[in-house]
């Protein structure tokens, strides 16, 4: 998952997006609504986490160009301003959701997370491929009975894949959805992180090259009631950057 932070106070953006980090969700941070606008127009993030008063672009005007588009992200104001009158405004601009200053963090984890979730399909918050099974809120991996211990990064990863419900993902996909825009394009990273993934993951191979194009889980994402058992196949050898 990859966020933006639109926030003009640079100690709280810096805490948000380190404690975003630690729940393995990629973060971009911007100050003003200029620089906003332009990151929307350069990346595609699932979720906007915006301040309301902000300089330059006002909050309202980001968050009403964001909603008018389609295919844009879900927007989660995050604002000082909580009377209902804010709030109902606020809503009625396009904004996905509302939180108001201060907040529990852990509060607006469970926020953003449910906002991605909504984007563009509902996803359950247990991902299920065959025997592999992801928690995204408790952030545990299980194959099977067995406990998978996995970075953050991997982590992110594995819930990238997973959430495609079986479709393939590049190597520069999986680099736009798990890493932050201060990723080398060119760097290995993708490559390194899906080795190591199979081998904590385990046999048969949970995650599938498909040659020139990318990677995917080797079964269909289900929800925990329904999840379905798909055929593996063994891992070929790794595409482009990877």
């Amino acid at each position: 998952m990859r966020v933006l932070i639109v926030e003009d106070e640079p100690l709280l953006a810096d805490a948000i997006g380190a404690g975003f980090r630690l729940e393995a969700i990629a973060s971009d941070i911007v100050n003003d609504g200029e620089a906003a606008l332009e990151r929307l127009s350069i990346n595609d993030y699932d979720v906007v986490v915006l301040d309301r008063d902000i300089p330059g672009v006002h909050g309202d005007d980001v968050c009403a160009r964001v909603a008018a588009d389609p295919d844009g992200p879900p927007v989660l104001m995050l604002t000082a301003a909580g009377s209902l009158r804010d709030r109902v405004g606020g809503l009625q601009l396009g904004a996905d959701d509302y939180l108001t200053k201060p907040f529990e963090f852990e509060e607006l984890v469970a926020r953003v997370r449910t906002l991605a979730r909504r984007r563009g399909r509902s996803l359950p918050p247990v991902l299920l491929a065959g025997d592999l099974r992801l928690d995204a809120h408790r952030r545990e991996v299980y194959r099977g009975d067995r406990y998978v211990k996995l970075s953050r990064k991997e982590f992110a990863v594995l819930e990238t894949l997973m959430q495609a419900q079986g479709g393939v993902l590049s190597a520069e996909q999986l680099l736009e959805r798990a890493w932050d825009e201060n990723a080398d394009p060119f760097t290995n990273a993708v490559r390194i992180t899906i080795s190591v993934l199979r081998k904590k993951l385990g046999d048969p191979a949970a995650i599938v090259t498909v040659p020139g194009v990318g990677y995917r889980v080797a079964a269909e994402v289900a929800s925990s009631t329904d999840a379905e058992v798909g055929g593996s196949e063994a891992a070929g050898a790794p595409g482009h950057g990877g």
